[in-house]
């Protein structure tokens, strides 16, 4: 039985090691973010990607307002036991202290360890919902 999907929200053609997390059981659905001069449709209405989601990963740029904005709105349409973690710059986590309470932090890219970690509390949030 898969575990719960995870959601790599990652810009460009970048991802992180999707073969790893999928080994581990979890499905990975990967968004690159809006294109240019396009609004993302979670801040239109939905995405049906993150009704999803059991656990996402977000590697988008907070200095961007449009990135920030999308964040948020998963924060607000997630529920609270869906965990949400944040690859930042450094900076970023003072500059935008607010916007990542409640939201755990990497500021480099994660390793196989943290993403076992990840892994193991999204299926540990699924145990208990």
């Amino acid at each position: 039985m898969a575990e719960g999907i995870i959601l790599d929200v990652t810009p460009g053609d970048a991802t992180l090691d999707v073969e790893f997390l999928q080994r581990l059981g979890h499905p990975v659905l990967v968004c690159h973010g809006p294109h240019e001069r396009q609004l993302c449709p979670i801040l239109k209405d939905r995405c049906e990607m993150v009704e999803q989601a059991h656990g996402v990963i977000f590697q988008l740029d907070l200095d961007r307002p449009m990135h920030r904005a999308i964040l948020k709105r998963y924060q607000n349409v997630l529920a609270e036991d869906v965990p949400i973690r944040a690859v930042i710059r450094p900076g970023q986590e003072e500059r935008y202290a607010e916007l990542l309470s409640g939201v755990q932090v990497w500021t480099s890219e994660p390793t196989l360890g943290e993403l076992d970690g990840f892994a193991a509390e999204v299926e540990a949030a699924d145990t208990f919902r």
